[in-house]
C-alpha cells in the first residue's frame, strides 16, 4: 500500500469517527431532552470538552491501526495523547498525564519509526504476531506490577486514603493505566496481544465509571470496547498460523 493510500485511509477514518461521535452526541442530547433530570453532556467542564476531540481522534487512531500495515494512525495517536494528557491535568490525574506525555507519545513515535521502516524493508517482522510464552508471562507480570504500583501511588499521593478505601476504584484505575501501557508498548512491535490489553482497558473503564456514576463515560468506553474488539478481530485474522505462538496451545 502506497503512502498516499495510507494517508487517505487515515483521512477516511477521521471522517468516520467524526460521524460516529456526532451521532453519539446527538443521541445523548436527545436522551437529555427526553429525561431532563439526566445530565450527560457537560459543555461547561473544560476537561470534558477537551476529551471530546481526544476521543474522536483516538477512535480514528484505532480504526487506522486496525490495519497492521498502516502506521499513519500513530500520528493521530500522538495528537490524542497530547489532548488526553491535558484532560487528565485538568482533572487532577497527574499519574495518567505523566503516562501520556512521557511514555505514550515516545511509544507512538517509535511505532511510526519501526512500522514505516519495516514496511520499506519488507522485513519478516512486518506481520502481526502473538507473544511467545516467556514474553507473555513477563507481560502479565508487568500488568500486575503497574496496577499495584498505581494503587499505592493513588492511596498515599493522590487520594490520601487508606489501603482498603475505594479499593475497586483504585484497582480499575490501575488496570486502565497498566493495560493501556502494555497495549501501546506491544503495538510498537506489532504484537496481536496488544488488542487483548485494549480490551481490558475498555472493560476496566466501563467498570470504573459505573462505580463513579459517570453515564457519559460508560457509553464512551462501551463504544471503545466495540471499536477495539473490531480492531483486535482484524489483527487475529491477519495473524498467520506460524505466528500464533502461545495461542497454539488453544488451537488444534
Amino acid at each position: 500500500m502506497k503512502n498516499t493510500q495510507l494517508w487517505k485511509a487515515l483521512g477516511r477514518n477521521c471522517i468516520i469517527s467524526i460521524v460516529l461521535f456526532g451521532a453519539l452526541l446527538g443521541l445523548l442530547w436527545l436522551a437529555e431532552m427526553i429525561f431532563p433530570s439526566v445530565t450527560l453532556l457537560k459543555w461547561n467542564d473544560p476537561a470534558w470538552v477537551v476529551g471530546i476531540p481526544a476521543s474522536v481522534i483516538g477512535v480514528a487512531y484505532i480504526l487506522t491501526v486496525r490495519d497492521p500495515h498502516n502506521y499513519t494512525g500513530f500520528y493521530a495517536g500522538i495528537i490524542m495523547s497530547i489532548l488526553l494528557g491535558i484532560q487528565f491535568i485538568l482533572q487532577g490525574g497527574y499519574d495518567s498525564a505523566f503516562l501520556f506525555f512521557l511514555v505514550f507519545i515516545p511509544f507512538q513515535m517509535m511505532s511510526i519509526y519501526k512500522w514505516s521502516r519495516n514496511k520499506e524493508d519488507g522485513g519478516a517482522s512486518f506481520e502481526p504476531k502473538f507473544l511467545d510464552t516467556p514474553r507473555l508471562v513477563m507481560s502479565i507480570a508487568m500488568l500486575v506490577i503497574i496496577t499495584a504500583g498505581d494503587y499505592v501511588l493513588s492511596t498515599f499521593a493522590l487520594m490520601h486514603d487508606g489501603l482498603r478505601d475505594n479499593m475497586m476504584v483504585k484497582i480499575l484505575n490501575g488496570l486502565l493505566i497498566s493495560s493501556s501501557f502494555l497495549a501501546n508498548y506491544w503495538l510498537i512491535y506489532r504484537k496481536t496481544d496488544s488488542w487483548i490489553y485494549w480490551f481490558i482497558y475498555s472493560v476496566a473503564g466501563i467498570g470504573l465509571f459505573i462505580i463513579l456514576g459517570n453515564v457519559f463515560s460508560i457509553v464512551l468506553f462501551t463504544f471503545f470496547l466495540v471499536i477495539n474488539s473490531m480492531a483486535g478481530y482484524a489483527w487475529i485474522k491477519a495473524t498467520s498460523k506460524e505466528n500464533l505462538n502461545w495461542v497454539k496451545i488453544f488451537v488444534k
